[in-house]
Order: C-alpha cells, then sequence, then structure tokens
C-alpha cells in the first residue's frame, strides 16, 4: 500500500486528461488563434503579432512599434475509455465517456521596440494544463477517477537585432500551477493482511491530493534571415521545477480515518522543449512554415512523493518511463487581398508513451491535426485573427495494472484489472485581436 501512496497535484499534471490530446504528455500548444490556424506551423520563425514572443523571444525584433495581442481558445474534447475489468465477479465490459469537459485557454502579449536594436515584450499564457473525470460507474477508479491541473505563465522578454541577418532574444518565465488528483474503489473489498481486514466499500477514497507551488524557468532564441523571402529559427525552453505542496487523504494514507487530510509535496520537473522553425515566401502572396518541436519527456521517469507524517515518508508513487517526443508540421499562408489572409496546416505529434506504459489516468496517444484559418485587417492598426483545429487521436491499447511494474499492483485489489482501449478527438476554436500603436 505504501508504494503506491500518492499522486498530488503534479501528478495530476502528468496524469493526462482530455486537454492531454492537444499536445503530447500534459503540454499545451494553444497560444495563438493565428498559429492554430496553420497547425502551430513555423512558430519559432513566424512574427505575426506579438504572441510570436511566446515561441521565440528573437521574433520581438521584427515587431515595429508598440504591439498588443490578447484572445481565446475554446477546447472542446471528445474522450472515450472502452475496455473489461477482470475481478471477483468474473470479466465484465466497462467504459467511461467524455471524460474531460469543455475549457476555454486565454492568452495575452504585448510587444514594444526601444529603438532600432533593441525590443522587449510580456507574454501571459500556458504550457500545461488539463482536467479529467471519471464516471463512478467505470469499473476503474481504482487507477484514477479525477486529475486536474492549471498554470498560467508570466513570460517577461527581451532581444536584440545584431544586424539585417541575425536576432536573439531571451526570456524568464514565472510558473504559477496547482492541481488535484484522486482515486476511488470501484468495487466492494477488504483490506488485506497485514491491515486488518477492515471493509472498503464502493467508492472509497482511495487517495485525494491537491496542491500548487510557483517557480522560475528560461527561455532562448534565435532567428537568420537567410534572405528577403527565407527565415529560420530557434528556441529552446528551461525545464521548470517544481515542488507542489498541499493536502492529501484516501485509505492509502490512513486506513483507519481515510478523510484526515495529512500535509504532502511531490517535486515535478517540468520538461524542457525545444523548436527549429523555417518560413518561405515562395510568392507575393503565398508562404509555407515548417517546424519540429522535441519535448524532454523522458526526464518523466517515476513521481516520488514526500509526506512527513508516514514511517516511510518518501513513497514511490508509479513508474512512469515516458519517452521523449516529437512534432513535426507544416502549414501555409496565403494573402487574399490587402485585408484577409487565409491559413492551413497539418501536423504529426507522437505520444509521450509506449504502448506498455499509457494508464487510465493519461490517455496518451499519436495525434493528428488538420487545420484552418483566417486573418481579417479592420483597419491599418487592427487585427482580428481566427482559427479552427480538428485533432485525430489514434485508438491505442490501456492495460492496468501494467506487466513488470510493482507500483501498480496495489491498485486492483480495490477492484480488479482493466484492459481496453483510449480514443478521442478535440475541436479547437480560437480567436484573437491585435492592434498596432
Amino acid at each position: 500500500m505504501n508504494k503506491r501512496l500518492l499522486t498530488l497535484a503534479v501528478s495530476t499534471v502528468l496524469l493526462g486528461n482530455v486537454t492531454q490530446v492537444q499536445a503530447a504528455g500534459f503540454q499545451l500548444a494553444e497560444y495563438s488563434a493565428t498559429g492554430l490556424g496553420r497547425a502551430f506551423a513555423g512558430e519559432a520563425a513566424m512574427a505575426d503579432n506579438a504572441a510570436a514572443q511566446f515561441r521565440n523571444p528573437a521574433m520581438l525584433t521584427y515587431l515595429n512599434g508598440t504591439q498588443m495581442t490578447a484572445g481565446a481558445i475554446l477546447v472542446m474534447p471528445n474522450i472515450d475509455i472502452n475496455g473489461e475489468v477482470t475481478y471477483t465477479d468474473g470479466t465484465n465490459p466497462t467504459s467511461a465517456h467524455d471524460i474531460a469537459d469543455d475549457a476555454v485557454i486565454p492568452n495575452f502579449y504585448v510587444s514594444h521596440q526601444i529603438d532600432d536594436n533593441w525590443f522587449v515584450g510580456l507574454a501571459l499564457g500556458s504550457n500545461f494544463g488539463m482536467a479529467t473525470e471519471l464516471d463512478d460507474n467505470f469499473r476503474g477508479t481504482q487507477f484514477g477517477n479525477e486529475a486536474s491541473v492549471t498554470t498560467i505563465e508570466i513570460n517577461p522578454n527581451v532581444a536584440y537585432r545584431i544586424n539585417d541577418q541575425f536576432s536573439i532574444g531571451g526570456g524568464v518565465r514565472f510558473v504559477i500551477g496547482e492541481g488535484s488528483i484522486g482515486a476511488k474503489s470501484s468495487a466492494d473489498t477488504v483490506l488485506p493482511t497485514p491491515v486488518g481486514n477492515l471493509p472498503v466499500p464502493k467508492g472509497t477514497t482511495l487517495k485525494y491530493m491537491e496542491g500548487d507551488d510557483t517557480a522560475w524557468g528560461w527561455q532562448l532564441g534565435g532567428a537568420w534571415q537567410i534572405n528577403a523571402d527565407n527565415r529560420v529559427g530557434f528556441n529552446y525552453r528551461s525545464a521548470v521545477d517544481q515542488n507542489l505542496e498541499g493536502e492529501a487523504n484516501g485509505l492509502a494514507f490512513n486506513p483507519l480515518d481515510p478523510t484526515m487530510k495529512m500535509a504532502g509535496s511531490m517535486e515535478l520537473s517540468l520538461p524542457a522543449t525545444a523548436e527549429l522553425a523555417s518560413y518561405h515566401q515562395l510568392s507575393e502572396k503565398l508562404a509555407i512554415h515548417a517546424s519540429i518541436n522535441w519535448t524532454d519527456w523522458s526526464s518523466f521517469e517515476k513521481l516520488e512523493a514526500v509526506i512527513p507524517a508516514l514511517s516511510e515518508p518518501t513513497q514511490l508513487v508509479k513508474q512512469e518511463n515516458w519517452e521523449d517526443n516529437y512534432r513535426f508540421a507544416l502549414g501555409t499562408t496565403y494573402q487574399l487581398n490587402d485585408t484577409v489572409s487565409m491559413r492551413a496546416g497539418v501536423a504529426y505529434d507522437k505520444s509521450a508513451v509506449s504502448d506498455a506504459n499509457r494508464t487510465l489516468t493519461i490517455p496518451e496517444m499519436d495525434r493528428l491535426w488538420l487545420s484552418a484559418g483566417m486573418g481579417y485587417r479592420i483597419s491599418e492598426n487592427f487585427d482580428v485573427d481566427f482559427g479552427l483545429t480538428y485533432i485525430f487521436a489514434d485508438e491505442s491499447p490501456v492495460v492496468e495494472p501494467r506487466p513488470g511494474i510493482p507500483s501498480d499492483d496495489s491498485s486492483a485489489h480495490f477492484g480488479g484489472t482493466f484492459t481496453g482501449t483510449t480514443s478521442g478527438n478535440i475541436l479547437l476554436v480560437g480567436i484573437q485581436t491585435s492592434y498596432r500603436f
């Protein structure tokens, strides 16, 4: 029991939910409606508006004067889990549908040109977030019944134009995060010896944890203007080390009083990311752009919690064994006339877990993005952008407990073993306004 104790808020971050189908792991890609319309292809080399700094601060050097951008992206997920549970009553089908609610991801950016060479900016957005909840009728809640995480990132940036070809930029990242995670027994059972054969009714909270933290990181980017029509950009975002602190309760922490709350914490390193992007103006009206993104998910090997009230404060929560993730995107922009620009894009986002390590609380799958968007210039200084994306998530197998991973085994006692699949799709709709002073 002690080996499977806590999954804290950070697990929250890691216990994927619906938003995890937007980008690998619990990562969010939705930083602007402009980028959404081209499947976020070429972002580290694009400078449409003040939002560009969030993906590459060097792009500030392409923004004249003072500019302000604000918008939001509506996320409408449809994620299902289907399978069967094997327990003392035999093998029975079970399923959970629409395990995540709709959500809105807002953003705000401002940029300012100090002189011909120096530029500054401020970005407010989110790189991580999710929320899932499995119905009490689903017979897999012993492995996790809900998870949520919310992060806000405050990101001041500065950029310098070295010459007409090269620019560099950097910034600090202040990340505010909070989250929760829980699991419930999905069947009537009893605690095994030597705990004392205590009855555990269906729906008993096995564990629940919520917590929050703030932490710092940084980003660094560069741009190479090869010639008037071709540009390459690169950006690196550091890992952000968080230590979520909060309260925990449940049978796993205190078999005699599952409602008793105890202080707990868990270290989590939000992974480093990098992007290599290019932009190519093929004609007066047509441009194409592309990106390759990397995320250091292999750093997410296991979760360990610290609960000082326990006789063994440091506990292995779960072995994860994640893998580095790559994303490939290709997009195009067509200038229809002086006021309207059209965008389109396609992307392929690889899962951060193998089939052998996928879990119910992390419906992590390969994803295919199909995107379209439009920009409309209302006046010389005022633009409105729209973006629409449909994401296909591959149907993928899930088995819990996972073979060869002892940290999974104790949960099966409270409802059985699960074998099945997870699948889904997501619709993203974004709107954004930009103003140049």
